[in-house]
C-alpha cells in the first residue's frame, strides 16, 4: 500500500512539475516566434526536421505534426545527412534543429552544408546564447526547464517543452496559411474526422418507416400528421406507381393558410399545393455534396433532399443531419 501511494505521489509530482513548466514557457514566447512562423508561411519549400537523441525523436514528431496539419516536413538525422542524406534538401527549405543543450558535434557539423545549400535554420533550444541559436536565423529559446524529479538528468521535462514549443508553432502556421478542419479531413482519411468527410448520404438519410409520404390525394389534414410525426419539415408525395409527384413542407402549409385562410385548407388534396419538382440526391454521393446541393444550387437553399435509387425514392437527407456531422 505505502508503493502504490508513493507512486501515486510521484506521478502527480512530475505532471505539475512538466504542467509548470509549459506554463513557464508560455509566458516567455516572444517576437522570435511571430518572426518565425511568419517566414514559414511565406515560404513553398518542406520544413527539415533536425536533432539527436531525445531532440531528434521530438523532431521526428514535430514533423509528422507540421506534415499533417499541411505543411509538408520530414526528418533528417544529422549524421545521415554527413553520409549523403543531406542531399534530401532542396531549394527553398528550412531547416528545423532541435537541441535542447543548443550544442553538440553532429548538429554543429551539419549547419555548414544547411548554409551552402541555402538553407535557413530555426533553432528549438534552451539557450538563446547557444551556438545553434547563434547560427540560426530565428531561435526559439524557451529557457532553463528543470526536469522531473527525481531523475533531474532524464531529459523528460525539456524533451515535452521542445514538443509543446512545436506543437505551437505547427498550429500557429496552419492558421496562418488558413489551413482549416476540412483540409485536415483530406489529409487523414482513415481517421475519424476522414470517415466523416467521406460518409455517403445512404449512411444518414431517413429510410423505411422514418421517410414521410403521403398518396396525391391525402389531405392536407394528413400531410401535417405525417410532417408532425416524422419530424423532417417536409413529406413526399408518391403516386400508387411508387415514383415522386412532389414534397410539401410545412413552410408551404403556412404560406398556403396565409393566402387561404382556413377555408377548406384542411380538405385540400395534397397533389393541388405539392411542389412537383423535388430536388434530388442519389444514396451514394457524398454528405458533403447533399450539403453543398442544398445550400448552393439554384433556386436557393433548402433542408431537405430526396434520396433517389432506381426511380423510386429510398429516403430523405436533411440539412441538420449533414451539420451535426461536423463536415462541410
Amino acid at each position: 500500500m505505502k508503493v502504490a501511494t508513493a507512486a501515486l505521489e510521484l506521478g502527480r509530482k512530475v505532471l505539475r512539475a512538466e504542467a509548470q513548466a509549459i506554463e513557464g514557457v508560455a509566458d516567455r514566447l516572444d517576437e522570435a516566434f511571430a518572426r518565425t512562423v511568419e517566414m514559414l508561411a511565406e515560404r513553398k519549400g518542406r520544413i527539415v526536421t533536425t536533432g539527436v537523441g531525445k531532440s531528434g525523436l521530438v523532431a521526428r514528431r514535430i514533423a509528422a505534426t507540421l506534415t499533417s496539419t499541411g505543411a509538408p516536413a520530414h526528418f533528417l538525422h544529422p549524421v545521415e545527412a554527413l553520409h549523403g542524406d543531406v542531399g534530401l534538401v532542396e531549394p527553398g527549405d528550412v531547416a528545423l534543429a532541435v537541441s535542447h543543450s543548443g550544442a553538440g558535434d553532429e548538429l554543429e557539423a551539419l549547419l555548414p552544408l544547411l548554409d551552402r545549400l541555402g538553407c535557413p535554420v530555426i533553432a528549438l533550444t534552451a539557450r538563446a546564447d547557444s551556438p545553434l541559436a547563434r547560427r540560426a536565423l530565428h531561435a526559439l529559446a524557451y529557457g532553463p526547464v528543470e526536469e522531473a524529479p527525481p531523475l533531474t538528468s532524464v531529459p523528460t521535462t525539456s524533451a515535452l517543452v521542445a514538443q509543446a514549443v512545436g506543437d505551437a508553432l505547427a498550429l500557429a502556421l496552419a492558421a496562418a496559411r488558413g489551413f482549416e478542419a476540412r483540409d485536415f479531413d483530406r489529409l487523414h482519411p482513415g481517421g475519424v474526422l476522414g470517415r466523416r468527410a467521406f460518409l455517403t448520404v445512404r449512411d444518414v438519410m431517413h429510410a423505411g418507416d422514418a421517410m414521410p409520404v403521403v398518396r396525391p390525394e391525402d389531405t392536407l389534414r394528413a400531410a401535417l400528421l405525417v410532417i408532425m410525426e416524422k419530424r423532417l419539415g417536409m413529406t413526399l408525395v408518391v403516386g400508387s406507381d411508387g415514383l415522386v409527384q412532389g414534397v410539401l413542407t410545412d413552410g408551404d402549409l403556412k404560406r398556403i393558410l396565409l393566402a387561404r385562410g382556413t377555408d377548406n385548407f384542411f380538405e385540400t388534396q395534397a397533389s393541388e399545393v405539392m411542389h412537383p419538382m423535388p430536388r434530388t440526391i442519389a444514396p451514394d454521393a457524398l454528405v458533403v455534396a447533399a450539403l453543398r446541393h442544398m445550400e448552393d444550387d439554384p433556386p436557393g437553399p433548402v433542408t431537405s433532399l430526396v434520396v433517389i435509387e432506381n426511380d423510386r425514392p429510398v429516403g430523405v437527407v436533411h440539412l441538420h443531419d449533414c451539420l451535426k456531422l461536423g463536415v462541410r
